[in-house]
C-alpha cells in the first residue's frame, strides 16, 4: 500500500486517510497509542522499576487528547458552532493540543498565558496557528491561573459566539483519557498502583477511573509541586509548570487518591537528568517529578508490584530551564540528589512542605478547616 494513503485510527476509533486531500483530519490519527518504558536504575535496584507511558510521543504531549476529545464533544453537542473562536487558559501543554484541534475543525484559537511561559513555547504556539494573549500582572489572591482566567472571560465577551473548553471543570477533559487507560490495561494487564502528575486532574482522574473498573484494588498516587494548592498547601509562586494549581480544580478525583506526594523543583530536575541519562528518555518538570515518586515506590513496596506511571510530556520545551545549567544554577536547583525517602505528614495542612513529602490521609481541601486568616473559595 502507498504509504500516502495509508488509513490511520484516530483515538476516538474513526478511520481516516492520509491522502493530501484530508490530510488535516488525519492528524488527529497521529495522538495515541504512545509507547511504554521499563525504568529501572538509578531510581530503583536491579530487577525493580516502573513502567512509564510516554505520552511526550503525542505531537503536542498529553493534553493533544483532551484538546482534541473536548473540541470534537462541543461541537458534537453544538456549543461550539462551525468556526467559531476556541479561546482557554493554558501553561503550554493543552495550548499544542488545542492549536492541534483548532487546525483539524477549521477553528481559531487564542490561548492566554503568563509572563513565565517560554518564550520557545510561545514561538511554537504561534507558528502552529494560535493567538497567544499574555496577561500582564498576577491576581493578587488567584495568582497568574486566575489572572489567566479571568481575561479569558473579557476575551470571551469581546468574542460572541467563541467556547472556552474550561480544562478544570469539564468532564470531558477527564473522558478524554479513557483510550489511554485502554492502552496501558491491554500493554501490561494487571496494573497495582499508577502514578499521575495532578494539575487539572483531567488524566489521574480519566485513567484511574477506567482502571478501577479493571482492577478495582488499584492504587492511585498523586503528584504535586510545592506551593501548589490543589491538596491543601497554601499557594506559593510556583517554578514549576505543567503541574499544580493555585484554584481548586473541580476535575480532580480526591476520593480516588491513596496518597499524594509533594516534590520541589531541584529534586525534580535532578530526576529529569538521571532520566536523560540513564534511559535516553525524559520530559518535564511533571515528569521527574512523577519519576521521582515511583522510583520509590518500586524500592519500597513488594518486588512484584506493577507500577505504571504517566510522564506527560518530552523535554523539548525544558531545554532553556530544567536542562540550561546556568538557569538551574542561578534558581538553586543543582543540588544534588534528592533525600531518599519523602518526609511524611498525617493531614495535608499540617505544614507547610518545602521539599519531596508525602501524605496518606487525601481528602477535598475545601472540607478542610480554613486556617485563621486564610478564605476558602
Amino acid at each position: 500500500m502507498n504509504p500516502t494513503t495509508r488509513p490511520t485510527t484516530s483515538p476516538t476509533g474513526t478511520t481516516s486517510s492520509t491522502s493530501p486531500a484530508s490530510a488535516t483530519p488525519a492528524l488527529s490519527g497521529l495522538v495515541g497509542n504512545t509507547p511504554l518504558l521499563r525504568v529501572g536504575e538509578p531510581f530503583a535496584p536491579a530487577g525493580r522499576g516502573f513502567w512509564a507511558k510516554l505520552e511526550g510521543f503525542n505531537p503536542g504531549g498529553i493534553k493533544d487528547r483532551p484538546g482534541l476529545h473536548m473540541v470534537e464533544r462541543a461541537r458534537d453537542r453544538g456549543d461550539l458552532a462551525p468556526g467559531a473562536r476556541i479561546i482557554e487558559s493554558t501553561s503550554g501543554t493543552l495550548g499544542l493540543g488545542l492549536a492541534l484541534a483548532g487546525m483539524v475543525h477549521g477553528h481559531p484559537v487564542t490561548l492566554v498565558t503568563d509572563p513565565g511561559l517560554e518564550g520557545s513555547m510561545t514561538r511554537l504556539l504561534t507558528a502552529y496557528g494560535a493567538q497567544v494573549d499574555l496577561v500582564a500582572e498576577p491576581h493578587p489572591e488567584g495568582g497568574w491561573q486566575q489572572a489567566r482566567r479571568e481575561r479569558v472571560a473579557e476575551l470571551l465577551r469581546q468574542h460572541p459566539g467563541s467556547w472556552c473548553p474550561d480544562q478544570y471543570n469539564n468532564p470531558d477533559n477527564t473522558s478524554a483519557y479513557t483510550p489511554l487507560a485502554l492502552e496501558l490495561a491491554a500493554a501490561l494487564g494487571h496494573i497495582d498502583v499508577l502514578v499521575c502528575s495532578v494539575g487539572t486532574g483531567g488524566h489521574s482522574a480519566g485513567v484511574s477511573r477506567v482502571l478501577r473498573q479493571l482492577h478495582p484494588g488499584l492504587t492511585l498516587v498523586g503528584v504535586d509541586t510545592i506551593g501548589s494548592t490543589i491538596f491543601g498547601q497554601p499557594a506559593r509562586t510556583r517554578l514549576m509548570r505543567g503541574l499544580g494549581s493555585s484554584i481548586y480544580p473541580r476535575n480532580v478525583a480526591y476520593e480516588h487518591f491513596s496518597e499524594v506526594h509533594w516534590v520541589a523543583p531541584a529534586e525534580s530536575v535532578w530526576a529529569c537528568r538521571a532520566l536523560a541519562s540513564s534511559h535516553y528518555a525524559t520530559g518535564g518538570w511533571s515528569v521527574g517529578a512523577v519519576a521521582l515518586v515511583a522510583g520509590w515506590l518500586a524500592r519500597t513496596m513488594p518486588p512484584a508490584t506493577r507500577i505504571a506511571a504517566i510522564f506527560p510530556d518530552g523535554p523539548q520545551r525544558y531545554l532553556g530551564t530544567v536542562y540550561d545549567d546556568d538557569y538551574c544554577a542561578a534558581h538553586g536547583l543543582l543540588a544534588g540528589p534528592p533525600a531518599p525517602e519523602p518526609d511524611v505528614i498525617g493531614r495535608l495542612d499540617a505544614k507547610e512542605v518545602t521539599r519531596w513529602t508525602r501524605c496518606a490521609a487525601v481528602v477535598d481541601p475545601l472540607t478542610l478547616a480554613a486556617p485563621a486568616g486564610e478564605r476558602r473559595p
